[in-house]
């Protein structure tokens, strides 16, 4: 994307709990604090937080435990050769791609921030929506 990044927390399943957009100037651990923000007021039972390696910084690991979080930085093996799925990190991969499958996301239309944040939100009810019209 052109100088943006889009934060994702996600329950097991793939669907977002909370979405943050911002500039790409913004460090990933910098980002997470504002991911985290307020987030236990809307899901108290949420104790624990999967992260990649770029969130590996303690900064990000005040900012879970300000919010009551235990964060877990999910790594590669150090021994695997080539490529290896990594463990809950596929969830939010997925997650990136289901979005990437919406028209209006495929491609960075929108000049501001907010208006990213809106059709993302959008894209995650829709399939949000989806998921519950299966049988």
């Amino acid at each position: 994307m052109k100088g943006r990044k889009i934060h994702s927390l996600v329950d097991t399943l793939g669907l977002p709990i909370r979405l943050v957009v911002h500039s790409a100037g913004v460090q990933d651990r910098d980002g997470a604090s504002l991911l985290f923000d307020k987030i236990t007021i809307r899901f108290p039972w949420l104790k624990c937080v999967f992260a990649d390696t770029g969130y590996n910084a303690q900064q990000t690991y005040e900012a879970a435990g300000a919010n009551g979080l235990r964060l877990e930085v999910v790594r590669r093996d150090p021994n695997a050769v080539g490529f290896e799925v990594i463990k809950r990190r596929w969830v939010v991969e997925r997650t990136f791609s289901w979005l990437g499958r919406n028209r209006r996301l495929a491609k960075d239309f929108e000049n501001l921030a907010s208006t990213l944040l809106a059709f993302v939100t959008l894209a995650a009810i829709q399939f949000g929506i989806r998921r519950l019209a299966r049988p």
